[in-house]
């Protein structure tokens, strides 16, 4: 694997999705000194901002289920989270961005069962000939102080350390690895061969948007994608209650063990890296993998001010699509739009995006080995 480690080209392609996917850019200068050894997260809930009962939509669905997809049903709910800590040795305010916690209704929809699979996204591959993100060479005009030798195709790999290392930079586990897009979601010698049942990875937001256009659906709103993560209920912090836990069992595909070392991942859960789709029971409205497992695309634009803003208004906000631009003021300069439901590197040592109110961020033409979507369907 050829491994290009410019930081303008990493940078510049990949930075985006790598701060969502564990958080602030603050991490670059941590203010403790530790392993994830050494860090054992106790969620702390802030009493400032609480959640209301959901208001279901009573409406039946309209007709029968299209093929893989299941009915929400829509209606009134609470949205964000109130936990004040979030990973990295309990640093605060790490989820400011999904606070404070707002009202919101939503109209019914048709959302997909388990994320998009590599089968599924072959035969749009096969019918329409499309070329993703990753598989598209970076140009001169994009990069223009770039060594021609260094403007290959490729994206972005999760790359374990050899030994235990200090959280403070994540360039130490991620390589933009030339030859890697989706069908060799870990560099040119990986392969999906056998692998058809595996949320579709190495997606950037135009190729879910595409995909979407494709199979007559669209990218669910940030609003949607949590009134179904939620299934009907109140105020949980998982998709599936408030036991990370129940009964000692895992109910996702997160990171068990020692982060973000080679071998870390003891695969408590059942898996040691990315899982097939549907392993784990699906929550309240039959949807799998709401958490872990891999991230997923929304459409809503990015903006760490959007939940206030909502708030302040003072109103229940009807359909939400999220904010007019993105704002992102640890990286001003990126376009970026907004991640759910966290993905198979997601530990309580580091990064616990896989509570249901938690957000992610990531630039536009940007993808990684941990992100994929799901598509919705207006009625």
């Amino acid at each position: 694997m050829k491994k290009i480690n410019k930081y303008w080209l990493f940078g510049t392609i990949a930075a985006g999705i790598l701060f969502i996917s564990f958080g602030y850019a603050k991490f670059i200068k941590p203010t403790t000194e530790k392993t994830t050894q050494d860090c054992n997260e106790v969620q702390m809930v802030s009493s400032e901002s609480k959640f209301e009962p959901t208001i279901v939509n009573k409406k039946a669905a309209p007709s029968k289920a299209p093929k893989g997809m299941v009915w929400i049903p829509g209606g009134e709910f609470s949205m964000g989270s109130n936990v004040a800590d979030e990973s990295l040795c309990s640093i605060k305010g790490v989820t400011k961005d999904a606070a404070p916690i707002h009202r919101v209704y939503v109209d019914g929809y048709w959302m997909d069962e388990t994320e998009v699979t590599n089968e599924q996204f072959e035969q749009f591959v096969k019918a329409t000939g499309y070329i993703t993100v990753a598989e598209q060479k970076p140009t001169k005009e994009e990069f223009p102080t770039a060594n021609e030798e260094d403007l290959i195709t490729g994206s972005v790999v999760f790359t374990p350390t050899p030994t235990s290392v200090n959280l403070n930079n994540f360039l130490q586990w991620w390589s933009y690895v030339g030859g890697t897009d989706w069908r060799h979601p870990q560099g040119p010698e990986s392969t999906i061969k056998g692998k058809e049942k595996y949320p579709v990875v190495q997606i950037a937001y135009e190729d879910a948007t595409a995909y979407a256009k494709w199979a007559g659906k669209r990218l669910p709103s940030e609003a949607e994608w949590e009134f179904a993560a939620r299934g009907g209920k109140t105020g949980e912090l998982y998709a599936w209650g408030n036991t990370l836990k129940p009964k000692g069992k895992f109910q996702a595909n997160i990171y068990q063990g020692h982060f973000p070392i080679k071998d870390g991942d003891t695969g408590e859960d059942g898996f040691k890296g990315i899982a097939p789709t549907a392993q784990f029971a699906p929550n309240a409205y039959g949807l799998y993998d709401m958490a872990g497992n891999v991230w997923e695309w929304v459409n809503d634009w990015y903006s760490v001010d959007y939940y206030k803003s909502l708030s302040e208004n003072g109103n229940v906000a009807k359909n939400p699509q999220g904010p007019t631009a993105s704002n992102d003021p640890s990286e001003p300069g990126q376009l970026k739009k907004v991640h759910r439901g966290g993905s198979f590197l997601c530990t309580d040592q580091y990064c616990t995006r896989y509570m249901v109110g938690t957000r992610g961020k990531g630039e536009v033409r940007s993808a990684a080995n941990h992100l994929g979507f799901r598509c919705v369907k207006s009625i």
